[in-house]
């Protein structure tokens, strides 16, 4: 069965890099909301009179946020209806937050729960100190606002309840604290593959 699997949570999580190793290991479609959006949203921002490189204001949010995400499921979603195992990585925090939401996607395909195994990994780590040196040591631009407006983002970090109609088991809450390891990625690859990896 085609996979539809999610790795969501706070930045500098490393949902990312988890994704991308497993992605390497299997060679899924590979959709990361930064990467597809960040073209318009750049010149969105720029054409508004705004920092092309916030992610995270309220100005960012009215204008962009939206946006990425369509164009990112779009993108999934087509792979998804061609057959193709497809991981999706971003926030989703609206959306996660949306019983009806994965439900109407799928639906964008004639699909549901029932023909797409969907898995979601929600990767974290212990506290707002280890994001934060996280988001500080990776030294990306569009991470400014948050480390200057650190108090306000902060409270994006906890750890959410995920409201899709899913069974419990296709939903992992992956802490990310320590350093990937061999084991610790099977985790993930067990997660979403079940007996699958055993074999692969």
């Amino acid at each position: 069965m085609r996979k539809l699997v999610f790795f969501l949570g706070p930045a500098g999580a490393g949902k990312t890099t988890l994704a991308k190793a497993l992605t390497k290991k299997r060679k899924a479609a590979f959709f990361d909301m930064d990467t597809l959006s960040r073209p318009a949203a750049e010149a969105i921002m720029a054409l508004a009179g705004l920092d092309p490189q916030d992610r995270d204001s309220v100005a960012y949010k009215a204008h962009c946020r939206d946006l990425g995400y369509r164009i990112t499921m779009d993108a999934a979603l087509e792979n998804i209806e061609l057959g193709s195992d497809a991981y999706v990585v971003g926030p989703f925090t609206k959306e996660s937050d949306s019983h009806a939401w994965l439900e109407n996607e799928l639906k964008r395909i004639g699909a549901s729960i029932h023909d797409v195994d969907v898995k979601v990994v929600f990767v974290h780590l212990d506290g707002a100190a280890s994001y934060k040196k996280r988001i500080k040591e990776r030294g990306s631009s569009l991470d400014d606002w948050k480390l200057g407006n650190w108090s306000e983002f902060s409270q994006s970090l906890q750890i959410r309840q995920i409201h899709w109609e899913l069974p419990g088991s296709s939903i992992l809450y992956f802490n990310n604290s320590q350093p990937l390891s061999e084991a610790t990625f099977s985790i993930i690859e067990n997660f979403v593959y079940g007996n699958e990896a055993a074999h692969f």
